[in-house]
């Protein structure tokens, strides 16, 4: 007879409850906002919840580990709180005082007839925290997509703050549990579900910064083959950072040595790719997630090579190719002869990445069909790419696993 995995068990249930959790706060508080745009409210507050919660178990522990075994940071007085900022920011790149933590915003949130201003607040100074710090990129703007007085909330600052107040004590509910004791990545989880859930309602425009999670996998472990660990992974079209997240499930987090690298030219896919980072616990100091257009203004040249990497890069897309006069002389364009049309920059990714690929790394990219059979200079980089045998494989996947 077959032996029953409770552990799998235990996991699968704990997470379709978690699912159907953050469906239900989905239905119930979208309303007046389309369900694109309020994914940024949601994703934001249980991004607050998430660094409200690592903060405080960082700071018990270190206190309970010093002797002060009844020690619980929600309770102390901010002015007490204050001595220890210095010291913690340079340890987990922000802070956030007792009164400002999730916990004790959402209790008095109903009693709080400016809670909007409360929160904006509060987004400010953990911003602001990191200022001057290691961490002050990976914090800027962190907050910017959740406009918490948008007339999209209510039109009335006591309607607003009525959804607002309702969505805090959603996420409070969230059955999370204390994130270190979660036997599923419950922060992350329930990220990647928010994502897929409102990329396919959204269609195209939430799909083209979404990578199917099976298809994640599939790349992080054919770049891992034979490995246990890698220096470090980059996506040069990273959107919210799904295939990059995959190399702390596949090898975990720890064996990613240097860390976890991406550029992204969407501002705000760029803010949820960082929010992604922190909700699956990877710390400021091992992730480097820039902004901008990558085959244009790459900003890692100082970073590659890199073992891994992975991309589902947009497809087909203009870029400026033979216009710019300097592109041709670009060290990672110039090798094959001729730039990828400026209709259809698939192949300038390529092109991107093999050149920043270590000599011993592999990359695995999603391409759109067409770069196996159009003509013209995508034919030149395809005989280049053929005749140096950097090409290991083509993989054709199932039909319908994107949305486009």
């Amino acid at each position: 007879m077959a032996k029953l995995n409770t552990k799998t068990v235990t996991k699968d249930q704990e997470r379709s409850e978690l699912h159907r959790a953050i469906w239900q706060i989905a239905n119930d508080l979208r309303g007046s906002v389309d369900g694109w745009d309020f994914k940024q409210y949601v994703l934001g507050m249980l991004f607050y919840r998430f660094i409200s919660e690592n903060l405080t178990e960082f700071i018990n522990k270190e206190e309970q580990r010093a002797g002060n075994k009844d020690f619980d940071y929600a309770t102390l007085a901010d002015k007490d709180a204050e001595y220890g900022r210095a010291d913690t920011v340079k340890e987990k790149g922000f802070y956030i005082l007792p009164s400002e933590l999730f916990t004790n915003v959402v209790k008095r949130a109903k009693n709080d007839p400016d809670l909007n201003e409360t929160l904006e607040k509060i987004f400010n100074n953990i911003e602001g925290s990191a200022n001057g710090a290691d961490s002050e990129d990976d914090f800027k703007g962190l907050f910017d997509d959740i406009d918490v007085s948008s007339g999209k909330l209510g039109n009335t600052v006591e309607k607003r703050n009525k959804k607002l107040t309702s969505l805090m004590e959603a996420v409070a509910g969230l059955k999370i549990g204390n994130y270190a004791d979660n036997s599923i990545d419950a922060f992350g989880d329930a990220y990647e579900y928010l994502m897929s859930m409102y990329a396919s309602n959204a269609g195209k425009s939430g799909g083209e910064f979404f990578t199917p999670q099976e298809v994640s996998e599939l790349l992080a472990e054919i770049t891992t083959v034979g490995k246990t660990s890698v220096n470090k992974v980059y996506d040069p079209a990273c959107g919210s950072g799904s295939l990059l997240l995959k190399f702390a499930k596949v090898l975990g987090k720890d064996n990613v040595r240097q860390g976890f690298f991406g550029q992204e030219i969407n501002l705000t896919t760029y803010n949820l790719c960082r929010i992604n980072m922190f909700l699956h616990d990877i710390n400021y100091e091992k992730f480097d997630i820039a902004h901008g257009d990558t085959l244009t203004d790459p900003k890692h040249w100082d970073d590659e090579p890199f073992d891994a990497i992975v991309s589902n890069p947009p497809y087909s897309i203009k870029w400026e190719g033979d216009a710019n006069p300097l592109l041709i002389n670009d060290p990672r364009f110039s090798p094959a002869g001729v730039l990828a049309p400026k209709s259809k920059a698939d192949l300038a990714f390529t092109m991107h990445m093999l050149s920043w690929l270590s000599t011993s790394g592999t990359a695995a990219i999603v391409e759109f069909p067409g770069v196996l059979y159009r003509g013209g200079a995508e034919k030149k980089i395809r005989k280049y790419l053929i005749d140096n045998n950097y090409v290991d494989a083509v993989i054709q996947l199932p039909p319908d696993l994107f949305l486009v």
